[in-house]
């Protein structure tokens, strides 16, 4: 018999779309909608930017960790934060009630996606290029990951259509 999730947990890279889709399929599949992003901001009354600048990547990291391991939800679409796939211990717990589905999208779509790196609260050390960062979270990516989707090409409509086509038997 097949293990059922409550959970629908989206990771990828900045810029994938997690957000995006993750509203459209909690919609579509009569779930409730969280961004890790947004609960970590609003936790600490500041931009994912501003704790980078201030307080370096590491913290960010750190500070996902704890809400995401605090994190206790049912029947919800989890957009995670980009780096959620660095802590083993949260991606543990995510996977234990959800199912998670990787976002796969082309570093050449990323980099027009987003134009400005400097702006985006991206956890990564100040040496490392995206492109860099891109190829050391793919690895991690795919080994947490339930389902991939190959995002190319595609709507976000279409992408939820095959996270559910992917997924409707496990939830």
């Amino acid at each position: 018999m097949t293990q059922k999730y409550s959970n629908i947990v989206l990771t990828g890279m900045p810029g994938a779309g997690k957000s995006t889709v993750g509203v459209i399929l909690a919609k579509q599949t009569s779930r409730h909608f969280v961004d890790t992003d947004l609960l970590i901001q609003t936790s600490q009354k500041r931009t994912l930017q501003d704790i980078i600048d201030i307080d370096g990547y590491t913290v960010l990291r750190n500070i996902e960790e704890d809400v995401l391991l605090g994190l206790s939800v049912q029947n919800h679409v989890i957009a995670t934060g980009g780096s959620a796939v660095y802590s083993e211990r949260a991606m543990a717990k995510l996977k234990s009630s959800g199912l998670v589905i990787f976002l796969d999208v082309d570093l050449p779509a990323l980099v027009l996606r987003i134009p400005d790196l400097r702006t985006r609260g991206i956890a990564k050390r100040p040496d490392q290029d995206f492109t860099d960062l891109f190829y050391e979270r793919l690895t991690l990516y795919r080994k947490y990951a339930d389902t991939t989707i190959k995002c190319a090409g595609l709507t976000q409509e279409e992408v939820c259509a095959r996270i559910i086509e992917q997924t409707r038997q496990k939830w």
